[in-house]
């Protein structure tokens, strides 16, 4: 039997009971976050979309990996584990385990980046872009100019490098200043946006001739592996695995936080090629993560994470996980609210310009949409717009992206598509009522990755 949305791969053995949150107490946990879903506590949230990294519910054989966790402090039999599936999946040499995904960034930043460097990206992200400014350089943005635009559908790889841009960067400063580039498979600030087979092979053949380095953001990996699979001719009989593979044969490493399609709800590591580098960063984790066979993880962690890794590229699982995101995509769409497309691979972004079209970007629409929504349905949500942005390090203006967006991600094996149904009910229904919501402004604005901890009032 064919169905358009298949249900969900798996089978519910334990529950963690789920609690309405009336409009009064909404109303004080906003007001006591000051505005801020970050800073509002988990049992306040009825549906929490706040991100995807550590909320995934791990599945039986990752539970009974728990059970043989070697909590060796060196030497640990499933930090050998690991290394053995991180080498058959992705296919690099060396492995460092970190404590999760900006630990890795913090490594590859620190080892790699000198004063007066600069590194291309396909659009920036938070973590990662502060991790290379500490250390001196400047965020380049080299993705095509498709990404920047919310409206533009049928366009089935958003997350692509434009060649042009990188060359021209190369051009400007010279490939001695650019150590790597950052190419983040899936991007998710773009909206999830995949990148394509064919544009990787370009991008490292263009590096590979500048002797520049290509190092993966490979956090959403599984993911632009299925677009791969589901979108570009070619690889309609391969497996996910055997893409996923394939994709990481073009470059030099990766950073990966497991907190996301590993499936775990801790961990991350680095992956590297170069022997030097290796040692390099061998170094650097025993001072800031622990022992380079642990890297600030318990084996159980280790354990789970490849177990997770083995897990995430079956295909019913990962068709589901597309899947779900795009259920509540159609849902919303249909009602003709605003959203980036084509939908992502684990979340659906709301166009808050679009959504909220009488506030200026410096009334903060997503930061507001993020907390109205929250307010009218305990749906936590999060901003990816000027607040996420951030200011520039040298004239501390805001950064002012083009894209202004709410982002709901969903968690991976947690909610169903009753779930999904709550969720598009209530920003619908707050659509037919958007001129109400008000700006904001900041009453407390943190110096670097503000959205975290930044508090707001309402104009």
């Amino acid at each position: 039997m064919s169905k358009k949305f298949q249900p969900e791969p798996f089978k519910i053995k334990a529950v963690e009971p789920m609690y309405f949150v009336d409009a009064e107490r909404r109303e004080k946990a906003i007001q006591e976050a000051g505005f801020n879903t970050f800073l509002i506590k988990s049992r306040d949230c009825y549906i929490d979309l706040l991100t995807d990294s550590g909320t995934s519910a791990m599945s039986d054989k990752q539970w009974a990996g728990l059970m043989i966790g070697d909590e060796a402090y060196a030497g640990s039999e499933n930090f050998y584990h690991l290394e053995e599936v991180v080498r058959e999946y992705f296919g690099f040499k060396h492995l460092v385990p970190t404590h999760q995904g900006r630990g890795a960034e913090n490594i590859l930043s620190s080892i790699t980046i000198k004063p007066g460097d600069y590194v291309p990206g396909n659009m920036y992200f938070t973590t990662t872009r502060f991790h290379q400014e500490r250390n001196g350089a400047t965020f380049v943005d080299v993705i095509c100019d498709e990404a920047h635009n919310p409206d533009m559908d049928g366009v089935p790889f958003k997350g692509n490098i434009d060649l042009n841009k990188l060359q021209k960067l190369i051009d400007e400063v010279g490939a001695d200043k650019i150590p790597y580039i950052c190419l983040a498979v899936t991007v998710n600030l773009a909206g999830g946006q995949p990148v394509s087979m064919a544009n990787i092979k370009e991008v490292s053949e263009l590096c590979k001739k500048h002797g520049i380095k290509v190092m993966y953001d490979a956090t959403r990996c599984v993911e632009n592996a299925y677009f791969i699979k589901e979108r570009e001719e070619g690889f309609q009989d391969k497996t996910v695995k055997e893409i996923l593979f394939e994709m990481f044969s073009y470059g030099d490493g990766c950073t990966m936080s497991g907190k996301k399609d590993c499936l775990t709800n801790n961990g991350g590591f680095l992956c590297l090629n170069d022997d030097d580098l290796f040692l390099e960063a061998k170094a650097m984790v025993v001072q800031y993560e622990g022992m380079p066979s642990y890297g600030g993880l318990a084996g159980r962690d280790m354990e789970a994470m490849a177990v997770g890794i083995r897990e995430s590229v079956e295909y019913d699982y990962i068709a589901h996980r597309v899947n779900q995101i795009r259920y509540l995509g159609e849902r919303l769409d249909a009602a003709g609210v605003p959203m980036v497309k084509p939908y992502g691979g684990h979340a659906i972004f709301l166009d808050a310009r679009a959504f909220l079209p009488h506030l200026d970007q410096e009334q903060f629409p997503a930061q507001a949409l993020a907390a109205a929504i929250y307010r009218s349905s305990g749906v936590r949500t999060m901003e990816r717009g000027i607040i996420s942005a951030g200011r520039d390090v040298k004239t501390g203006e805001h950064h002012k992206p083009k894209l202004e967006t709410v982002r709901l991600t969903i968690p991976r094996r947690v909610y169903t598509y009753a779930h999904m149904d709550y969720v598009a009910d209530a920003c619908i229904e707050l659509y037919k009522n958007a001129s109400s919501i008000r700006g904001l402004k900041f009453e407390y604005e943190p110096k670097v990755l503000r959205f975290f901890t930044g508090r707001f009032s309402e104009i």
